[in-house]
Parts: structure tokens; sequence; C-alpha cells
């Protein structure tokens, strides 16, 4: 017996290291930036990843915890090529609220919940031994994790809105407080602190030396949510990416931001944003229904003009990421199944199509100096079932959050088409970089 544990101990020392401070690990290791392109492995790096929110979740062994689920969706996109997953530190405040996800990592501002951190450190750990990268999401503008609006609660600034209650204006015009609220930034900062500074209990490997992380990103679609906010706005983007990297200088700094949609459409202030010298590449979303390019009964019909409408706000950013010298990353998109059903029996002839042409520009050297270089499609469903078309506690995480209908974006394992065009678009940018 003793012999056998020996021997487990030195395996799994080859396979993590086991040294608990990244003295194994080699810069190279890392995703970094090199004149303006990804590099991982000193190879040049393109990728087709997904939106894996729930990803921390899934590897808990507490309410909503399925690691044979997670393994299994890891291993599934893993032998498509898909290696870079976005996915959700956790989520904020109490549990029982509809429309946001749960159970919660952060009750209250520095109360954890061991079990989803646990969670996170066992998806690193299985990410990590299938060579996948992850850009992990700290904060969230948007209801459905907590976000602004639970550190202005605790900030004292007052009760947020829900929007499935009081609306999105009410809601909007609460967390446009927290651009400017300082007390509400510092104890995110707390959080920030407490995460980075975290080591996995599984390979006691710190987080700042783990190269499964590729990105630290400061929030999802942080908005100023007015224009008159943008200054203060610009300067807590500025203060977080500075704090990320002065604990972290190993891993890259993303902000999360929707392009100049989510900078009230201001591409000037994107752009400063973006130069900041602690940000290391640039981001974009794109919801053609949601940004009525796409009307939800001529989803297959109004599929040319998605395309035409998505290039053209690419190619506005990425004239943005030709003059900072930085990469692009689409790392939200979705498109609705056909007839705007949720049923994952329907077609998905619109979503292939609009799959097939964003995929399709990722790499495209000839016209954007290879600037645009990876993108995330929202979400990843794979073997989810979902129950009910609103979330409840007990069904299975879908890609769509709990204030979504179940089943709107979600690309499932039983999406065969769907699946096609990512296979091979993975498969074309494994390529690029042996040119």
């Amino acid at each position: 017996m003793k012999i056998y544990l020996l021997a487990l101990v030195f395996t799994m020392s080859f396979i993590y290291g086991c040294t608990g401070n990244g003295e194994n690990v080699g810069k190279n290791d890392f995703v970094k930036v090199k004149d303006g392109h990804f590099v991982r492995k000193d190879k040049p790096y393109y990728y087709v990843g997904t939106n894996f929110w729930y990803g921390a979740i899934l590897g808990s062994e507490g309410q909503g915890g399925d690691r044979a689920r997670l393994c299994r969706e890891l291993d599934t996109m893993k032998e498509m090529g898909i290696d870079n997953l976005r996915i959700l530190v956790g989520s904020d405040g109490q549990r029982g609220v509809t429309t946001k996800v749960e159970p919660t990592l952060q009750i209250e501002p520095g109360v954890y919940n061991d079990t989803i951190l646990a969670g996170l450190d066992y998806l690193l750990m299985e990410m990590g031994k299938r060579d996948m990268v992850a850009v992990l999401y700290l904060n969230n503008a948007w209801e459905w994790s907590g976000g602004y609006g639970f550190y202005l609660e605790h900030a004292g600034v007052g009760k947020a809105p829900r929007p499935n209650e009081d609306g999105y204006p009410a809601y909007m015009n609460f967390v446009a407080k927290y651009a400017s609220c300082q007390k509400a930034h510092e104890l995110f900062y707390d959080y920030v602190r407490f995460i980075l500074g975290r080591t996995n209990r599984y390979t006691n490997v710190r987080y700042v030396d783990d190269p499964a992380i590729m990105s630290w990103q400061i929030g999802n679609e942080p908005r100023a949510f007015s224009k008159e906010a943008l200054p203060d706005f610009e300067k807590w983007l500025a203060e977080a990416s500075a704090l990320i990297r002065s604990i972290d200088p190993n891993h890259l700094i993303s902000v999360g931001s929707e392009g100049s949609w989510g900078c009230e459409n201001d591409i000037t202030s994107y752009e400063r944003i973006c130069a900041d010298k602690n940000i290391d590449y640039c981001n974009v979303h794109l919801w053609p229904y949601n940004w009525s390019w796409a009307r939800k009964d001529h989803l297959v019909e109004d599929l040319d003009t998605s395309c035409v409408n998505t290039k053209k706000y690419i190619d506005e950013h990425l004239a943005v990421c030709a003059r900072l010298k930085k990469p692009l990353v689409m790392e939200e998109f979705g498109y609705p199944r056909d007839g705007f059903s949720f049923s994952l029996n329907s077609s998905t002839k619109g979503r292939d199509g609009y799959y097939r042409f964003v995929f399709s520009l990722v790499g495209d050297n000839a016209e954007n100096g290879g600037y645009f270089a990876g993108c995330n499609f929202w979400g990843w469903g794979g073997f989810a079932q979902p129950r009910h078309e609103q979330w409840q506690v007990g069904d299975d995480y879908t890609g769509d959050p709990a204030q979504e209908a179940q089943g709107l974006n979600s690309v499932f394992a039983s999406d065969t088409t769907t699946l096609q065009v990512v296979k091979a678009e993975v498969d074309r940018m494994s390529n690029i970089g042996k040119k």
C-alpha cells in the first residue's frame, strides 16, 4: 500500500508540479500577446471557443454540482477542438431570487460558499488535464449573477430593482450609480484580491501560476449606463485592471466589453479603455436579435442583414485594434433557433449560417491583419435537458442563464449541424499557425 501511495504522489507531482508556486511552469505555457496576436506555447493562437458560465457550479459537490457531467462536457468540447471557455467565477447575493443564478459564491461581501470555490478549483484542474484555457469574469453589469447591484446594495445605495419585476429601465437607472460609487468598487476589489490570491486545493498551484487560466476579465458586459458616467466608468476599469496586474503578472487581462454598444455607442470611449497598458486585448459582443437586426418570425430571412451589420460592427472595432496593436475576440454572440423555438428538436438553419459567417472572419489576414483572433459562441448547453422555460432550482444548467428562456441560445450536444460548423472552423484555425 505504501508503495502504491508513493507512486500516486509521484504521478500527481509529475502532472501538476506540486510546487504550489509555479516553479515548473514556463512562461510560454501562458497565453500571451505578441505583436498584436495571441501566442500559446510559442505558436499563433486563433480559436473558436464557447461560453460555459456554469462550469464552476458543475464542478462543485453541493447544490447544482455534477462532476460526471462536467467531465463529459469537457471531453466532448475537447474532442471537437474547443479549448477556450469563458466562465463565471461565481454569483453574488442570496439564494431564492427568480432569474438569478444559484447557488451563489459570495453570499455577502467577504462571505464565501466554499463548495463553489471547490468547484472552481476542480474545473480548473480538469481543464488543465485537457490542455484547455479559461477566461474568468469577476463581475457582471446584469442582474443574473449579482455584480453591480450586489455591490451597490452593500455600499448602502439601496435595494437593486429586479428587471423581471420592475423593468430594465428601473434596473439600469439604479446600476448607473456603480461607475462613481467608490465604496462599491472597494468591495469588488476585496473580492478580486481574494479570488486571485487563491491556491487550488486539488493541484496545489496558485491561481496566478496556473496556465489553465488565459485571462482575468473585469466583468461580463460592464457598462456605464449613461453618457455622463463614462469618465467614472473608464476610471474604474483602469483601477481594476491595475489592481489585477499588481497581483498577477502572468495572465492576460480583458474588460468583457460589448464594444461601443457597451460604451453608450461611443467608440472613442471604447478605444480609451482598450488603450490602457494593463488591457491586453479587446472584446466585442454581438446579438442580432437583441439589437433588432433579426426579427423573431424572420430569423432565416434576416440572416443576410445580420451578417452585413455584424461585419460592419466588427470592422469598426478592428480599426481600433489596428491602432492599438491588440487582438480582438468576439466573446459573446448568439442566434435563436429557427421559429424562435426553445425545443432541442427544432432546426437551426439561421444559427448555423450566422455561426459560419462569424467564424469565417477569424484569422482573416488579408482583410484585417489577423487582429480578429478568436470567438466564443453563447453558449454551451451540451447534454442538458431543460425541463422548464423559466429555470428552476434542480433543473439542468444550460447556456442560457436563469433570466432567459432555457434553450434560447444554447448549443446542445444533439445540435449536429451546428457542431459540424464549429468543428470545421476549429480545424481551419488550428492550421493558421502552420502556414
